[in-house]
């Protein structure tokens, strides 16, 4: 096994007000796919050579929450530069970066939704 996950998915209520908040702090564009009653947006990801995917979906049984499991997303070189764009976003910093040792850096932020999310960065 190449890595434990394989996909991951942030619940969402407000789903274009969430979709808008994610393209801004990440600096890209999220495809959209409707499928079995459910709609999501996809993270940029290299599934082809074994790169991590996952999406913000809204549909029954998908409940935003501060709460459980946290998904790490990838700060790029600098994790200071997507975490600075979350409060002008409709987000909130919750744990500015943080030194990790030799893992790198970390932090924590409140989407638009009320999900905690990490970013994490080697530098």
């Amino acid at each position: 096994m190449k890595n434990a996950i394989n996909w991951f998915e942030i619940p969402v209520k407000n789903f274009n007000n969430a979709k808008l908040f994610y393209e801004t702090i990440l600096g890209t564009e999220m495809q959209v796919m409707e499928a079995m009653g459910m709609i999501s947006a996809f993270f940029p990801a290299e599934m082809e050579t074994g790169g991590i995917g996952g999406c913000i979906i809204a549909g029954q049984g998908y409940e935003p929450s501060a709460n459980g499991t946290i998904i790490y997303l990838n700060g790029g070189d600098d994790l200071n530069i997507p975490l600075s764009k979350v409060e002008q976003a409709g987000g909130k910093v919750l744990l500015p970066k943080t030194a990790i040792g030799h893992n790198g850096f970390l932090a924590f932020f409140s989407d638009t939704e009320g999900n905690k999310i990490g970013f994490h960065s080697r530098d």
